[in-house]
Formats: C-alpha cells, structure tokens, sequence
C-alpha cells in the first residue's frame, strides 16, 4: 500500500495528475480545487498524502495535499453507497472543511448539492458521521485556543511552499503576513516571488 508520494508534477489532466518519482510517473486522482492549485506547480516537487485502493482489475491512487484532508476522505468512504470516485466527486464540490461543518449541523439539505449527492445520501452521510468528526478550523467549532490559527488556505500554501523547498521559518514568516482569505494560488504565487528574493 502507497500511503505518500513526493516527487515532481509532470503532468496535470481533467481528473488528476502524474507524479514523477524516482523515473516512475504515478497516476494519482485528486480534487478539483487540488488540480487547480498544482496547474501552476508543473516541473516542481510537491508531496501528497496517498489512499490507495485496489481491486481485481485496478490499483488507483487518490492524492491529498494535506493529511485531514486524506483522513476526511476515508471517513467519506464508511458511508453505504460512497466509493473512491464519487468521495472525490463530493470533496470537489466544496472545501472539506465547509462540508464537514454541514455534515456536524446536519444540513442534508446542502449536502445534497453536492456533486452526485442524493436527498438520501445526504442523509446517510449525516446518520453515519455526524458527530464522528475532527473538525479542524476553531471557525466551524466556535473554540480558540488564543493563538493565531491559520486557515485552511494558508496551512495548504505554507505545505506547497514547504514541498517545494524553502525553509519551513522563512515559510512561517512570510505566512503570517498573507490574509486569511487569500486563494492557495495566490499564495503561493506571491510566495515564490517573496522568498525567491523577487520582491
């Protein structure tokens, strides 16, 4: 079993990307969101937490940037009816973080909304995993610790930044002047100009 991959993008398609290893491209599915985000990354190391599934006629790879992300992903999977594919289909529909705050409000009615997602499965994901979940952001919680916490956006963009090279302090400080509202794109984009020495 493949549980993480690190290598170069040497490829991004319509439903994911190969990622160059040691001379070996690997296949790997990813969300939306992450194939937009790596579109820039082309040529560059980056590293991607791995579930693998395997049956009689395939061995496929499902990559996440960010381990909560992976570890949401296959509590998706003890849902009867949801499968490898169309648990990616529903984490591209909305950021996982947003989706697991309907989840803990038992909004079946947005779930729904979701790419291949039925009144009924809606409410099974609810039924099953309602109060299962680690949720991460204290926005969606209502708690805080007292310290700055970083979005979602910016941990994603200090990770990418991080794969890519430069030192985790020089990453941390460049981070806390980045809006919390600010894409993984862009974030990354204006990090490699500023700690390329560009800016």
């Amino acid at each position: 079993m493949i549980g993480y991959l690190e290598g170069l993008v040497f490829d991004v398609n319509s439903e994911g990307l190969v990622l160059k290893t040691n001379g070996v491209g690997y296949e790997i599915s990813t969300t939306q969101q992450t194939l937009s985000d790596v579109q820039m990354l082309i040529g560059q190391s980056i590293s991607f937490w791995i579930y693998s599934h395997i049956r009689e006629d395939a061995f496929q790879l499902f990559g996440f940037m960010t381990k909560p992300e992976k570890e949401f992903y296959i509590q998706l999977l003890k849902v009867n009816g949801i499968g490898p594919k169309s648990a990616l289909n529903i984490m591209s529909g909305a950021h996982y973080s947003q989706i697991q705050k309907w989840i803990e409000e038992g909004d079946a009615k947005a779930l729904s909304q979701l790419p291949k997602v039925g009144k009924k499965t809606a409410e099974q994901i609810v039924l099953t995993l309602q109060g299962k979940l680690v949720i991460l952001d204290s926005k969606l919680t209502g708690k805080s610790s007292g310290k700055n916490i970083r979005s979602e956006s910016q941990r994603q963009i200090v990770s990418a930044l991080v794969n890519l090279g430069f030192k985790a302090t020089l990453v941390d400080e460049f981070i806390a002047t980045v809006d919390t509202q600010t894409t993984i794109e862009d974030g990354v984009r204006l990090g490699l100009q500023k700690l390329s020495g560009q800016l």
